[in-house]
């Protein structure tokens, strides 16, 4: 969101003491977008949105907490799963290798044969 659009609809929310008050929780979630993709200091997003840091204190930790407690839902996330490794590509091309102490190198194609050669060297 442009800054100066978030700007013109925080001020709407400015009492008469200078403080934000009843901010809505649309709001409260278009700013901790715009905080979170800030790529500049906390300092210059407080500027560049015209409130001091103690005004955006409380707004941006209540938008924290909604968002944690799941109430502007799961948008934004999405899970990643980690790459599946086919058995076939075990067995065609990795081997697990052992280096002796005499400096000899072992390969064995699975782990079960890694595991047959330790009992026996036992």
């Amino acid at each position: 969101m442009d800054s100066i659009t978030l700007q013109k609809k925080l001020s709407t929310y400015v009492s008469e003491k200078g403080q934000l008050r009843k901010v809505s929780d649309e709001l409260l979630f278009e700013v901790l977008t715009a905080w979170e993709n800030w790529q500049g200091t906390a300092k210059s997003f407080y500027q560049e949105i015209g409130f001091s840091q103690r005004q955006m204190a409380k707004i941006i930790g209540r938008a924290k907490k909604l968002k944690r407690e799941g109430y502007f839902g799961d948008a934004g996330f999405k899970e990643l799963q980690p790459p599946q490794v086919a058995s076939s590509h075990l067995a065609s091309g990795a081997l697990i290798e052992v280096t002796l102490g005499d400096g000899k190198i072992i390969r064995f194609p699975h782990v079960d044969q890694l595991l047959e050669f330790m009992k026996k060297a036992s």
